[in-house]
């Protein structure tokens, strides 16, 4: 994409909203779908209440860092993955364990997703390899899909009939149901691998975010699989997170050049650009229920919310990211 003004806006430092009683770096940034509550995490994780931007829950029991959250969209569960490769699936309602730490990886889980039925949860790790457990019974189903690389992010589409894994610097695309994988490509020309993934409502695009020598979006056209525009500049280092509001308007980014991206889907432009407070970096982040802010948890050990600027929302519905 070309270079314009839009991409050298200055960056807004100052939140609406900062959630703090943390004593760690926020890796990651989960909300459920009441709008209620939001879980983050650290080497624990915590259980928050949106309203009043207090701890409900600490939920203790892993031993390493936890880069990977996500919650089933019926609320009921919250699964969180370590960097020991330790999994554990908590009770969405209490926050309370309904398992030890399974060791489902041998090493680092980067990242956990759960089927849109909330029926299965995806795990993704370094290992190599991505891994389907049940919901219900919190077993390994099946075996283990090899994706000869180190796993950085996998996704399953909005309708649940596919699954998206970054490998290296490759995406694939899984039928999770057969193990069929029906396409692998690669993501970037560099050699730096793909970070993070994310679909736009009704699955017929794929975003990939690149990292240290390709800091940049793409954006895949999941009929071809081949890629749609000039990649999204912006960026200066690696992308680590990036979401689509539920209308498939907006996108977020958040790279390790310490700063939060918005972006217009329509015309791959920049909106707006945000910052921790004292330049920290951040490390997720995701969108409001409502669509109207974003909220990122970074180094500074606090959750920052930032308003989404209000020509963005005009004339697009808003809503679960």
């Amino acid at each position: 994409m070309a270079e314009d003004a839009a991409q050298h806006i200055l960056p807004t430092s100052t939140p609406v909203r900062e959630f703090e009683g943390g004593e760690e770096s926020v890796l990651a940034v989960a909300v459920f779908l009441d709008g209620q509550r939001m879980v983050t995490s650290g080497r624990t994780l915590r259980l928050w209440n949106l309203k009043d931007g207090v701890v409900t829950k600490t939920m203790e029991g892993h031993r390493d860092w936890v880069w990977g959250v996500a919650i089933s969209r019926d609320g009921k569960l919250i699964a969180s993955g370590d960097e020991n490769g330790e999994l554990i699936f908590w009770q969405g309602d209490s926050g309370e364990p309904l398992t030890q730490a399974i060791k489902a990886h041998t090493t680092w889980i980067s990242s956990v997703n759960f089927s849109p039925d909330s029926n299965v949860l995806a795990t993704s790790s370094s290992d190599w390899t991505t891994k389907l457990w049940s919901s219900e019974t919190r077993q390994l189903e099946g075996d283990p899909i090899d994706c000869g690389a180190p796993v950085h992010c996998v996704r399953f589409s909005p309708s649940g009939e596919l699954l998206a894994i970054a490998a290296g610097k490759g995406i694939q695309i899984w039928k999770p149901g057969t193990r069929e994988c029906i396409a692998n490509f690669n993501a970037v020309p560099a050699i730096s691998p793909n970070l993070s993934l994310a679909w736009i409502p009704g699955g017929t695009r794929l975003l990939s975010a690149g990292s240290y020598d390709d800091p940049t979006i793409r954006e895949w056209d999941s009929s071809t699989w081949k890629q749609v525009g000039e990649p999204w500049n912006g960026h200066a280092s690696d992308i680590r997170d990036i979401v689509v509001n539920s209308s498939g308007t907006l996108v977020a980014s958040v790279s390790r050049d310490k700063s939060v991206r918005l972006w217009s889907l329509s015309d791959r432009r920049t909106i707006a650009s945000f910052k921790l407070k004292h330049s920290d970096e951040v490390f997720s982040a995701t969108f409001s229920i409502d669509g109207k802010h974003i909220l990122g948890g970074g180094y500074d050990k606090k959750v920052s919310e930032w308003a989404v600027p209000k020509d963005a929302l005009r004339g697009s519905a808003v809503g679960f990211p």
